[in-house]
């Protein structure tokens, strides 16, 4: 019990204080995340915290950008994942039969291989930009959110108060939506926190090879790419914007595995 409360307080914590970070920071830090200053290559100082990078642009406000537009992807991402993934979840596990034996194939042949290559593939074709990667990455991501919501739905709807309700008279759409879906929401909410985690290494490894987020928006995948050429010389760009991923990445992961813990305890 303490460390189901501890570990959910930490994620909360720190996701809350990361969102507000980027989200305040935006609007009130003095530099624009394209604004060219005079100083290039400049180490941390207290004018610019993170340095500048090649062209004078201040690394602070563009990781604060640039977390915004990776948060923004994965957003979208986790929306489409979610709303797609519950609805075809819950008719499936609620009805079964030959179309739950279709759906299922269908995301075994999906799941079968990993988000990312098959991103890769459909981007490579269809063009790169952000509308694009929001719209292919949360596709792809309705195969893992449906099997959550099938599960829970065909565990549900086998118990006593369902059926209860069943012989009561209560429609198939009042047992689905009021019955059986707020509680099966507890499992589902630890599944979009672990979609978050995903959408967010997803998002940045996509604009890490030149698939994802394209200039002049900002990204921290592709600012890693640019990092590249000058990770000796300025170190602290790449520093900077991979250690803001990994938070991302360890706020998200603690808060879903706060939420699972909860939900087992």
């Amino acid at each position: 019990m303490r460390r189901r409360n501890v570990t959910l307080l930490v994620g909360a914590s720190l996701t809350t204080m990361l969102l507000l970070i980027v989200v305040i920071g935006q609007l009130l830090w003095h530099f624009g995340p394209t604004e060219l200053n005079p100083g290039r290559l400049l180490g941390p100082s207290a004018v610019h915290p993170l340095g500048t990078d090649h062209l004078g642009r201040d690394v602070f406000a563009r990781v604060l950008d640039g977390a915004g537009t990776t948060l923004l992807v994965a957003l979208g991402t986790v929306l489409i994942g979610a709303v797609g993934g519950l609805l075809v979840g819950a008719v499936t596990g609620y009805y079964g039969g030959w179309l739950d034996e279709i759906v299922m194939r269908i995301s075994d042949g999906l799941t079968a291989f990993p988000s990312i290559l098959l991103a890769l593939v459909v981007v490579s074709i269809t063009g790169s930009g952000m509308g694009n990667l929001v719209l292919i990455l949360g596709v792809l991501f309705i195969p893992s959110f449906a099997r959550v919501a099938r599960g829970e739905f065909r565990r549900l709807k086998s118990l006593d108060y369902v059926k209860r309700a069943r012989v009561s008279g209560a429609s198939n759409g009042r047992m689905m939506l009021v019955h059986i879906l707020p509680n099966a929401m507890p499992v589902f909410l630890s599944t979009v926190a672990i979609g978050f985690n995903n959408a967010v290494l997803a998002e940045a490894s996509m604009s890490f090879l030149g698939l994802g987020v394209q200039q002049p928006q900002v990204s921290l995948g592709r600012m890693l790419t640019d990092s590249q050429a000058h990770l000796f010389t300025a170190p602290w760009i790449a520093v900077s914007t991979g250690v803001t991923i990994v938070l991302l990445v360890f706020a998200f992961s603690m808060l879903a595995d706060g939420l699972q813990a909860g939900r087992r305890g």
